[in-house]
C-alpha cells in the first residue's frame, strides 16, 4: 500500500513569526557586524537604547503583517524615519520595511493600497535624503537611493503577486460559473425530455385507451346478440393496443441503457400514418372525413410528429367527450406553414346518429370524462416549433383544433 508524503505547511501566523525573528536578528546583528570597529556619530545604546529598539520593532511588527498590512507598513517606515533622521548607523535595518511594502501591495485592495505606498515611499525618500544631507563621505549616499529602489521594488513585487491573485480568482469563478451553466443546461435537457417523454406518452396512452374504452363497451353490449360485432370489436382492440405498445417502446427506447440494440423500436409516427389513424378512428364509430394535400417538399420529421400528435390527441377528445360523430380533418401545407384543423359536430350529430346504428349509443364513455392536458400538450408541441394552436367551441355546436406549424426553422426564413 503506497503512502502519499503530505508536505508539512505551518500556518501562516508561525511563518510570519518565524519571519519577524529572521528580519530581528538580521537586522540587529547586521547593523552591529557592518559598524564594529568603526566610530560612528550615533551608537546604538545612545539615548538609552533607542537604536536597538528601532531596530527591533521594525522586524518584530512583521509578525502581524498578513492582518494588519496597513498599521505595520505605517510602524515600520515610523521606525525606519525616526532610526534615519536621528543619525543612527547605517546597516540592513530596512529589511522589515521592504517587507512591509510588500505585504501592503500584495495584501491591499489595489488602489488605495498603492495610494498608501506612494504616500509613504515619498516621505520616507524627502526623511532619508534630508537626513542624508551632510553625510561623509558623500558616497555613502548611494545607499539612500538603494532603499528608494528597493522600497519601490517591494511594491512592485506585491502588486504583482496581487494581481496575479485576482486574476485566479476571477479565473475560478469563471470555471465555476461556466460548471454550473453546464449542469443548469444539463438539467434543462433532462427536464426538456422528460416532458418530451410525458407528452408522448400522454397522446398515446390517452388515444389507446379511450378507443379500447369505446370498442369494451360496444363488445358488452352487443356480445350475446351480435357476436360477429363483438369479435370485431375485439379485433380493434387488440390492434389499438399492441400499435400503443410499439409506440410506448418507441417512445421509451431513449431510456434504455446505451447498448446501441435498436431492435425492436418502431419510427416516431408522422404525416404519413394520418390515413391509418383515421381509419382506426373510424373502426371507434367515428365519421371522418380527411383532407389532405401533399406538400410540395418533405415536412420536417418533428413538424410530422407533431402534426401526427394534434390529430390524435383531437380524436382522443372526440372519443372522450362527444362520442360518435362526424369529424372532419383538414390539412393544408403551405409554401411557410402547415395549417392543421379538427372539427367535430359534437354530440347533436351523434344523438342523430343513433337511430341509424343503434348499438353506437354505448360509444359515449368519455362524455363525462374530467378535464385533462391534452390540449395544454398540443400547445406545448406548437411553440416547441414556433407555431401556434387554437381550440375551442364553435357555433352551432361542436369544438375546433386549429393549429399552424412553421415547416421550417424560423432562423432560416427570408
Amino acid at each position: 500500500m503506497e503512502h502519499r508524503m503530505v508536505p508539512l505547511r505551518l500556518p501562516a501566523s508561525a511563518q510570519d513569526a518565524l519571519l519577524a525573528l529572521f528580519i530581528t536578528v538580521m537586522q540587529v546583528q547586521g547593523t552591529m557586524v557592518r559598524n564594529a570597529g568603526e566610530v560612528v556619530q550615533r551608537p546604538l545604546t545612545d539615548l538609552g537604547n533607542l537604536g536597538y529598539v528601532l531596530l527591533i520593532a521594525g522586524g518584530a511588527v512583521v509578525a502581524v503583517r498578513r492582518r494588519w498590512p496597513v498599521p505595520v507598513f505605517v510602524t515600520a517606515a515610523l521606525t525606519s524615519l525616526v532610526y534615519y533622521t536621528l543619525d543612527f548607523p547605517d546597516g540592513p535595518g530596512w529589511l522589515g520595511l521592504f517587507v512591509a511594502f510588500y505585504t501592503v501591495a500584495a495584501y491591499g485592495d489595489g488602489r488605495r493600497s498603492l495610494v498608501i505606498v506612494g504616500v509613504g515611499a515619498s516621505v520616507l525618500a524627502v526623511g532619508w535624503l534630508v537626513a542624508a544631507a551632510d553625510i561623509e563621505p558623500r558616497a555613502a549616499i548611494g545607499w539612500v537611493y538603494f532603499r528608494i529602489g528597493v522600497s519601490v521594488m517591494s511594491a512592485a513585487l506585491g502588486e504583482s503577486v496581487r494581481t496575479r491573485q485576482v486574476i485566479a480568482a476571477e479565473a475560478q469563478e469563471r470555471a465555476e460559473a461556466a460548471e454550473r451553466t453546464r449542469e443548469e443546461e444539463a438539467r434543462a435537457r433532462v427536464d426538456a425530455e422528460r416532458l418530451r417523454i410525458a407528452r408522448e406518452v400522454h397522446d398515446t396512452v390517452a388515444h389507446a385507451i379511450a378507443i379500447i374504452n369505446v370498442q369494451s363497451g360496444v363488445t358488452a353490449h352487443v356480445l350475446d346478440k351480435r357476436p360477429e360485432t363483438a369479435r370485431e370489436a375485439l379485433r380493434v382492440i387488440e390492434q389499438t393496443s399492441s400499435r400503443a405498445l410499439r409506440e410506448m417502446r418507441a417512445v421509451l427506447g431513449v431510456l434504455r441503457d446505451g447498448d446501441g440494440d435498436d431492435e425492436g423500436r418502431a419510427p416516431y409516427p408522422g404525416l404519413g400514418q394520418i390515413g391509418e389513424l383515421a381509419a382506426k378512428a373510424r373502426e371507434a364509430g367515428l365519421d371522418i372525413e380527411l383532407e389532405e394535400t401533399s406538400p410540395a417538399a418533405p415536412l420536417p420529421g418533428a413538424v410530422g410528429s407533431a402534426v401526427y400528435r394534434i390529430v390524435q390527441e383531437s380524436i382522443t377528445n372526440v372519443v372522450r367527450h362527444a362520442g360518435p360523430t362526424r369529424v372532419t380533418i383538414v390539412l393544408s401545407p403551405g409554401t411557410e406553414d402547415l395549417e392543421v384543423r379538427v372539427t367535430d359536430e359534437g354530440r347533436r350529430a351523434a344523438q342523430d346518429q343513433e337511430s341509424a346504428d343503434p348499438h353506437l349509443s354505448v360509444r359515449h364513455p368519455g362524455g363525462s370524462a374530467g378535464p385533462g392536458r391534452g390540449i395544454v400538450g398540443m400547445r406545448e408541441r406548437c411553440r416547441l416549433l414556433g407555431g401556434e394552436l387554437h381550440a375551442g367551441p364553435i357555433p352551432g355546436g361542436g369544438f375546433e383544433v386549429r393549429a399552424r406549424l412553421p415547416v421550417a426553422p424560423a432562423g432560416s426564413r427570408l
